[in-house]
């Protein structure tokens, strides 16, 4: 916008329909620059008419239910002698269906680096003391306390207010609470850096479905270890990443400039193709943020300090103006289809019986629904019903599709779910099948693979060993070259769908691609099954 001096009604009512519109677009945000021509051209205001288009935004956000940030003001030189500004002002309001904008971190990067002390840092409020105490809440398991490495997936929320402040655990927050004064919530989800733990990073990767992904490397370090294999992972499975340089109290600026270039020589390789940008000011992460979301080639990189606490503040700025990716017109085609929730966990908590945590992939979901459950190891889908869902800790009455949550199943038996499952509307008839077909690309092997070869396969939130059945057109595949290839689980049928990303991987060996063609298993003769309670089965 140029300026929006004293508007008429009808042009006030105008421009409020127009940032409603935006707002809808941009799935609750939008970022306004004003003092800049339709053109692009950068003409600036003057302190008068900036502070008149101010308030005029600030009278079109109040109608509209929104809240305004001025993100940064810059001076420009144009022809007067007053000096003229242009301001970014970041519009935002929650939708009125959901509490709020929902976004999701993967946050990748070799064994000590520093992934779980940040997101400590983040989180918690409280810098850390050098000796890993940030990271203490953050773990699930007393042997990754002793040892101090996460081997497990979890997950870690950090709110923001529709101000831009950070809401976090700081002043004794609840998780609860922290949801309720949010308008805009990231999801951490903590991965496992040791090698040892691969399968444990692929799955989150997969199956959580991540927005975004959070390289971290450690300044004195540089790259290492699974480091590479982790970027790798993130450009196989498209997820766009940023990067975060942490430690940079432990070493000089040189080293730190060492890795900085270590890492753009990388990034600019063929195989990569990325652009670093390298964030250093305020001004930084706000073009940063923008430009990330628009171009998937542009690869923001920041230096910070978990315990110093130096450009902690830049990361902050950047995961507050982060877009989400989708926009809101592709998400509601997704709610219209039917009901399909990933089963990625399954608990039993007392007093409440069995609960799977996961995420829809489409449609509606809403407490009391009938679904079924499958497939189970000879293909049936089982009946049962959602009788409470959760998201982020606290209570919530509809989930929809691209939301991760846990569903409370009530006294549904434990033994007969696993990961990997699918819960589908009834009536979907689901296709699930044991031999399909992908084309796939083969990264690394160490001799020739050849039918009969076995291989951990990633497709979502399913992973199982298939066997190479046939191999179209050759007799063996040499690493880089590309084929179709028939595989075939060898315990119990999956659901899959035709076009899903799909990893795999057998000790060295690794190879992505995507599913062409499914043998399919028709539902009919698996028949539905009714669970009575635990152990009876009856049709």
């Amino acid at each position: 916008q140029l300026k929006l001096v004293n508007p008429s009604q009808y042009r006030f009512e105008h421009l409020v329909t127009q940032m409603k519109w935006r707002l809808q677009e941009g799935r609750g945000e939008a970022v306004y620059q004003i003092g800049v021509e339709d053109n692009g051209l950068l003409v600036g205001l003057s302190e008068e008419e900036m502070r008149a288009s101010l308030k005029t935004l600030r009278r079109m956000a109040e109608k509209v239910g929104a809240d305004i940030t001025v993100l940064r003001e810059r001076e420009v030189d144009y022809d007067s002698d007053v000096p003229r500004k242009i301001t970014e002002v970041l519009v935002r309001k929650v939708p009125d269906n959901q509490q709020f904008l929902d976004l999701r971190v993967a946050v990748l990067g070799n064994v000590d680096s520093g992934k779980s002390t940040l997101l400590g840092v983040l989180t918690q409020g409280e810098l850390d003391n050098g000796r890993g105490r940030a990271r203490l809440n953050l773990f699930r398991h007393l042997h990754e306390i002793q040892s101090g490495r996460t081997s497990s997936i979890s997950f870690e929320i950090l709110g923001f207010n529709s101000k831009g402040e950070v809401v976090n655990y700081s002043d004794s927050r609840t998780a609860e609470e922290i949801c309720e004064s949010s308008s805009k919530m990231i999801t951490f989800i903590d991965l496992a850096g040791h090698h040892k733990y691969l399968k444990t990073t692929i799955f989150g990767l997969t199956s959580y479905c991540p927005d975004f992904a959070m390289l971290v490397v450690s300044a004195n370090t540089g790259i290492a270890g699974t480091t590479r294999e982790h970027l790798g992972l993130a450009m196989a499975l498209k997820v766009p990443f940023f990067i975060v340089i942490s430690k940079i109290d432990l070493c000089s600026k040189a080293t730190v400039e060492r890795t900085v270039k270590q890492l753009e020589r990388i990034l600019k390789q063929p195989g990569c193709n990325k652009l670093p940008l390298l964030v250093n000011s305020d001004d930084d992460a706000v073009t940063a943020a923008q430009q990330f979301a628009q171009s998937p080639n542009i690869t923001p990189i920041f230096t910070l300090s978990s315990v110093s606490g130096e450009n902690l503040d830049l990361l902050k700025v950047f995961l507050n103006i982060l877009p989400p990716l989708t926009n809101s017109k592709e998400q509601e085609e997704l709610m219209q289809q039917l009901t399909e929730f990933q089963v990625d966990e399954i608990y039993t908590v007392p007093e409440v019986g069995t609960v799977v945590g996961g995420t829809l992939s489409s449609g509606i979901c809403r407490e009391g629904e009938n679904l079924v459950v499958g497939p189970t190891d000879d293909g049936k889908f089982l009946r049962l019903k959602v009788c409470s869902i959760q998201r982020n800790r606290s209570a919530c009455r509809v989930l929809r599709a691209g939301q991760a949550a846990t569903l409370a199943l009530g006294p549904f038996d434990r033994s007969l779910l696993r990961k990997g499952m699918v819960m589908v509307s009834p009536e979907m008839n689901p296709t699930i099948c044991s031999v399909f077909e992908a084309e796939i690309v083969l990264l690394f092997h160490a001799t020739t693979f050849r039918k009969g070869f076995q291989v951990t396969v990633h497709v979502g939130n399913v992973r199982q060993t298939a066997i190479v059945e046939k191999i179209h057109g050759k007799d063996k595949l040499r690493t880089g070259e590309k084929a179709v290839v028939c595989f075939r689980f060898i315990k119990h049928p999956e659901y899959l769908k035709i076009g899903a990303k799909l990893l795999f991987r057998e000790g060295v060996t690794k190879g992505i691609g995507h599913v062409t063609d499914l043998q399919a298993i028709t539902t009919k003769e698996n028949g539905l099954e009714e669970s009575l309670g635990p152990g009876q089965l009856s049709f």
